[in-house]
């Protein structure tokens, strides 16, 4: 990348974080995208139409996801440009847009989670320490849709006795209203007697709080333990649990996307397609012509 466009790529990753409040993660993630194509353009900042519509088969051995994202970096790098007016045009439009289909999520049964429920709730009768945190864990990943980092990084006082909701930072450090459940909340309660007065987590693992790593392998015992295949569930697989339930059950989809902390309701629409399969499912197993097809 030459110096001049270094400029630019600094000058815009600026306005990124002043302006549109961009993490320092989706920041590195530009500059990667953008330095990747001046390795094909050489001056991407000055970069004419033939030489973006060259991209597309210059990157034809990418995976269409990393095609989507470089382009998407490159457009709202040219806006930036035309939009301050360091460059006379805008090029976007010549930037490959590679189709791909997005898979469908994995989910799981309403039954399924209440069978994971059901086996918690009895574990933790005993009153056990980790019985009493992993029901509390499964509450919050399920009942509020919490992405795990968000629910290990949790505070010790996020959630106030009487204040059925949460106040998230998610991704990006965008903030977000996560309502708690009436149940949700006790099994919380109940888990918070047991955190050290001194903790500043509410889920605390030695010197700082509870892993990832660790939620996920929680997460899958208490699926083995309910008779569900291990593989099948994880912390994120809750959370679209979470979702399709809800928007099977009549959630508005902007407020599963409030809810979620989606930026883009694109990506919230990923459930309208999760709802689909399953109809279409139960039309072909339940309708009453589905028999006669078959002869």
């Amino acid at each position: 990348m030459t110096e001049a466009d270094r400029a630019l790529v600094d000058r815009f990753l600026d306005m990124m974080a002043a302006e549109a409040g961009a993490a320092r993660n989706t920041l590195v993630a530009y500059r990667r995208d953008l330095e990747a194509a001046a390795e094909v353009l050489g001056d991407v900042g000055t970069a004419q139409v033939p030489a973006l519509k060259g991209l597309g088969e210059a990157w034809r051995e990418l995976a269409p996801s990393t095609v989507s994202r470089r382009a998407a970096a490159l457009r709202r790098f040219y806006g930036f440009l035309f939009d301050e007016g360091l460059r006379a045009d805008d090029p976007s439009a010549a930037l490959p847009r590679p189709v791909h289909q997005r898979p469908l999520p994995r989910i799981l049964e309403a039954s399924e989670v209440e069978a994971m429920f059901r086996g918690a709730e009895d574990r933790a009768l005993s009153g056990t320490r980790d019985t009493v945190r992993n029901l509390s864990l499964l509450e919050l990943l399920y009942g509020s849709g919490l992405r795990a980092s968000e629910l290990v990084s949790l505070p010790r006082g996020a959630l106030r006795s009487g204040q059925p909701f949460l106040i998230l930072r998610g991704k990006g450090s965008k903030e977000r209203l996560v309502p708690i459940s009436a149940r949700a909340e006790q099994a919380v309660g109940r888990w918070r007697e047991q955190v050290p007065g001194d903790s500043p987590w509410l889920y605390p693992s030695g010197k700082a709080h509870l892993s990832r790593v660790r939620l996920f392998q929680i997460v899958r015992a208490m699926a083995a333990l309910a008779g569900i295949a291990p593989e099948r569930v994880s912390p994120h697989v809750l959370r679209h649990a979470f979702a399709t339930h809800l928007l099977a059950g009549g959630a508005d989809l902007r407020v599963l996307q409030a809810l979620l902390g989606h930026a883009d309701i694109a990506t919230t629409q990923i459930y309208t397609h999760v709802d689909s399969a399953r109809l279409i499912e139960l039309v072909n197993a339940r309708h009453p012509l589905a028999d006669a097809a078959k002869r």
